[in-house]
């Protein structure tokens, strides 16, 4: 039987309002609209089990019609939600005003009572997390369920990987005990955020958090590709060429596909084009998610992207 990758944090109904013409300030725009489902948690595990990956979801999901609907949503994706917790609350909401051109304009986030998984909780989940190929939290889990999972990963030789969502996320999870982590995955914004002050350039802040006892940091860079430092060498990889329809979902996106990668073993540099090649898929669709693709229509189209 395959090991589960098992991803914890964030599952969200996306509200995603797609302006005509670009954003004009206090106005009316007009715009077009598209409910999906969301959370970088429940992303990235519904990206991997569209690509045959084995994965389960440890999220909070609200008793209610939303909730019901967003629960079907990833059981009919294939991801096992038996591990996730269902409480007497609203469904959580992102809502995303994308300009134009693709660009996220801004975004709002409702509370999704993720403060529910605790350590005690996610103690309780031992024996599955202890079955994981892969641990993926985002950030927006506490700090206390963040320390709890980097030191049973460590305890138990699980590859562990944080994403940090959005800059507030990532400035709390800047206080976790994170020596151990396998990888953590911060854009140009959230790095510095997961840093001290006195880092105040990326080499300073990447070298702050290798020192901190990370084995590798992803930095993505937008257009500019990414890079993955680890304290011996650096991997840098530019971003392929992609018509933007809708940029969400698609830093989740990246994580996927490097996961599905070093899944079945590959090197760091494969793994970053198999990661770049699934982001680019998704720029250029509507919503979070590359339905189109399974694991080998994605395989087969990294040498598009980067030829060998």
């Amino acid at each position: 039987m395959q090991k589960p990758v098992i991803c914890i944090g964030s599952a969200l109904v996306d509200e995603l309002f797609h302006a005509q013409q670009p954003m004009l300030m206090h106005t009316t725009n007009e715009v077009t609209s598209i409910r999906a489902a969301g959370g970088v948690a429940r992303n990235i595990a519904h990206q991997l089990s569209l690509l045959e990956i084995p994965v389960q979801l440890i999220s909070v999901f609200g008793n209610d019609a939303d909730g019901n609907w967003l629960k079907t949503v990833c059981t009919d994706a294939g991801i096992n939600v038996q591990a996730s917790i269902t409480a007497d609350i609203p469904t959580a909401k992102y809502t995303a005003i994308i300009n134009n051109d693709g660009s996220l304009f801004t975004a709002l986030l409702t509370n999704a009572a993720l403060h529910l998984i605790t350590p005690q909780y996610l103690q309780q989940q031992a024996p599955l997390l202890a079955t994981a190929a892969f641990i993926l939290a985002d950030a927006n889990i506490s700090v206390a369920a963040v320390n709890w999972l980097v030191q049973f990963s460590r305890e138990h030789d699980i590859k562990m990987i944080i994403e940090p969502a959005s800059v507030p996320p990532a400035q709390q999870v800047a206080a976790a005990n994170l020596d151990g982590l396998y990888l953590i995955t911060p854009n140009e914004d959230e790095l510095p955020a997961l840093c001290s002050e006195a880092a105040t350039t990326t080499e300073l802040q990447i070298n702050e958090l290798l020192n901190r006892g990370i084995q590798y940091v992803w930095l993505h860079r937008g257009v500019h590709g990414s890079a993955l430092y680890k304290k011996t060498e650096t991997l840098q990889l530019n971003a392929p060429n992609a018509e933007v329809v809708d940029c969400t979902g698609a830093g989740d996106g990246s994580v996927s596909g490097f996961i599905l990668s070093k899944y079945f073993g590959r090197d760091n540099l494969n793994s970053l084009r198999t990661a770049h090649t699934l982001s680019a898929e998704i720029l250029q669709v509507h919503g979070a998610i590359a339905t189109h693709l399974n694991q080998q229509k994605l395989l087969n189209l990294v040498s598009k992207y980067y030829e060998e």
